[in-house]
């Protein structure tokens, strides 16, 4: 650690512990140890350490911006050639990513104070909420794979704490699981990647892995299989954080959790997750092509496929997640195609505007306790606040003139019209799909006649309303923001072609939004070629049934099958030779006299035959 750097990026390391710190000071409301002033201390106290973040990290950005990149080290472990240290990548990339972070913590705690006013496990909420928030903070200053597998590791596990907060109810204990072990999946296969690439190039820093990596194929470091398959696990990790396809199922499962908990997991978890990406994208393009497009491909699927599934979700908060997933489909396909500054681009617009759509959702939720689509409407005049967050937060993932999407779009549509056509065209389609989701939504909770779920709905409480309020204005300036950071040249500069085909796909998408048929009663076409097309969406292209009948089928075969060899094969030899030994026994005993002469002879000769045995032995050799 360098003693020269001026003290906010020297005590850098602190802000991943203010999270943390928020945890342990929830604790004792969360056991019960404090009861007689209920539980809103402790989230009062979580508040105040966030907030201290985002001071923190403000401060940081500005001495980053002044001094230039900064990097801090501590030693952690040593031995034998095994050196591993905590380091902390300060970048403004990365600082931008942590205000991001816990500037999204901070508007979600507040807005969980209205949100789950009646909790009665509010201070475990929040206890959860911190353990989050330090994770999070841990992975995007990360300069080392180690700790950014750890720390991935730590959000896989709050992760399943936050969608299982609601234990008592089977569904949310069945949900918890599934997204556990469904990103279980990727953090196995990561682990196989951090190892060999530890023991491959001896050294788990991002810095050295590059440089290993350039050298790879000219000095065939790796056989082409083992490079494809470092490559494919150092990418599965990622995948899985981000909810692509196969390992998109937990997204959804995911939504059976507090809402507060889904906008951070929407916005700034699965944001988390690419960063990681991010950093391991030098070492993946050069050791392994066919991870790179195993990735496009994972992005296209999840991109198209997740934006199909969206537009036919009855359940409000599955219909959004469904887009978050496609939508991080576009960041893969940038990250792979070596558009690291327009990714960020993406993941920035995303993030705020993510945020937003799922605050407004949760409001809705938490006014008219349902979120099926066919129950509700008429909300437009009822709830006008949560109407306007609801369509700015929606207008800024899409290309929108003059939002945040609009130019994220634009940018990537013009860098990939004369390099690779399709993927432009990938990402017109997507724009389209959000649009025509996020219209069709609209309308169902906004406009029509007003529901017997909704007809009562009042706006929501102030500490639900400021930080929509104040998101929605942060949303608004996003075009602003990206002007100041700009990591792509020439924000603005692409062509009006590209322009008028982002805003031509969005306007397809809100047309074929605003006519499609809202019908609550016959949600589902009477026409039967529809409903096969609409159910095939509806249930995720079957994905869920696919996965029952294969994977899970299989693992449950050989579950049995080792339940079987266990009780047959192996318990059954044990208890062979239990019974034997009683057999044995048995028959020993009838030859017990109780004699002593009877004993004594029968040692006398036993040892006369073994000395008899030994001279005879010894005569032969």
């Amino acid at each position: 650690m360098s003693d020269a750097l001026p003290l906010p990026l020297q005590l850098i390391w602190l802000v991943p512990l203010y999270g943390f710190s928020g945890m342990l000071l929830s604790l004792p409301w969360a056991s019960g140890w404090i009861k007689r002033n209920g539980p809103r201390p402790a989230a009062y106290l979580n508040l105040l350490v966030t907030l201290l973040g985002v001071v923190h990290g403000s401060l940081a950005i500005q001495e980053v911006v002044a001094l230039g990149p900064q990097q801090l080290e501590f030693g952690w472990f040593q031995a034998a050639d095994l050196n591993l240290r905590i380091g902390f990548d300060l970048s403004l990339t990365n600082l931008a990513a942590l205000e991001l972070v816990t500037t999204m913590s901070l508007v979600t705690q507040v807005f969980a104070l209205g949100y789950l006013d009646k909790e009665w496990s509010l201070a475990r909420f929040y206890a959860l909420v911190g353990f989050f928030e330090g994770a999070m903070s841990g992975v995007v200053l990360s300069s080392n794979l180690f700790m950014s597998y750890f720390l991935l590791e730590m959000l896989t596990l709050s992760t399943y704490l936050l969608v299982g907060f609601w234990y008592a109810q089977p569904l949310v204990v069945t949900a918890a699981r599934d997204a556990f072990l469904t990103k279980r999946v990727g953090d196995v296969l990561l682990l196989m990647g951090v190892v060999a690439v530890s023991a491959w190039a001896g050294s788990m820093e991002f810095n050295d892995l590059y440089a290993w990596a350039a050298t790879v194929h000219e000095q065939q470091l790796l056989t082409p299989l083992a490079a494809t398959l470092l490559g494919l696990g150092l990418i599965a990790g990622p995948m899985g954080k981000c909810a692509q396809f196969p390992m998109h199922l937990w997204l959804d499962e995911a939504m059976e959790g507090p809402n507060p908990a889904s906008i951070l997991r929407n916005s700034v978890v699965v944001t988390c997750g690419a960063i990681v990406l991010l950093k391991l994208m030098p070492v993946v393009a050069a050791v392994s092509p066919v991870a790179t497009d195993v990735l496009l491909a994972v992005g296209t699927i999840s991109a198209i496929g997740g934006g199909l599934v969206a537009i036919a979700q009855v359940d409000l908060k599955r219909a959004f997640s469904y887009s978050t997933t496609s939508y991080l489909g576009l960041v893969f396909i940038a990250i792979a195609l070596q558009k690291p500054g327009i990714a960020l681009l993406l993941l920035f617009a995303h993030g705020l505007a993510r945020a937003l759509q799922f605050m407004s959702v949760g409001s809705i939720i938490a006014t008219t306790n349902c979120q099926d689509l066919t129950e509700l409407g008429g909300l437009g005049t009822r709830m006008p606040a949560t109407a306007l967050a609801f369509l700015v937060g929606s207008a800024g993932l899409v290309g929108l003139v003059p939002l945040g999407g609009f130019w994220c779009f634009g940018l990537m549509v013009d860098n990939l019209a004369g390099i690779a056509p399709l993927f432009a065209v990938v990402f017109l389609i997507t724009n389209l799909l959000a649009a025509a989701n996020v219209t069709r939504v609209y309308r169902s909770l906004f406009l029509g006649a007003a529901t017997p779920k909704t007809k009562r709905a009042p706006e929501v409480n102030w500490l639900m309303a400021l930080p929509m309020v104040s998101l929605s204005v942060i949303v608004l300036l996003v075009p602003l923001i990206m002007q100041r950071i700009d990591p792509v040249p020439g924000i603005a500069s692409f062509s009006l072609p590209v322009a008028a085909a982002v805003i031509g796909s969005g306007l397809v998408g809100v047309l074929l939004g605003a006519l499609t048929p809202l019908d609550s009663f016959w949600s589902r076409s009477r026409l039967p070629t529809v409903r096969l097309v609409q159910d095939l969406l509806a249930y995720d292209f079957y994905t869920p049934e696919i996965y029952r009948r294969t994977v899970v089928n299989l693992v449950a075969s050989l579950a049995r099958f080792t339940r079987w060899f266990d009780i047959t094969v192996i318990k059954g030899a044990v208890d062979g030779i239990g019974r034997l030994s009683l057999a044995t026994a048995d028959g020993l005993k009838l030859t017990v006299s109780g004699q002593l002469q009877s004993y004594v002879l029968t040692v006398i000769l036993a040892v006369v035959l073994l000395i008899g045995s030994l001279q005879v032995l010894r005569g032969v050799g």
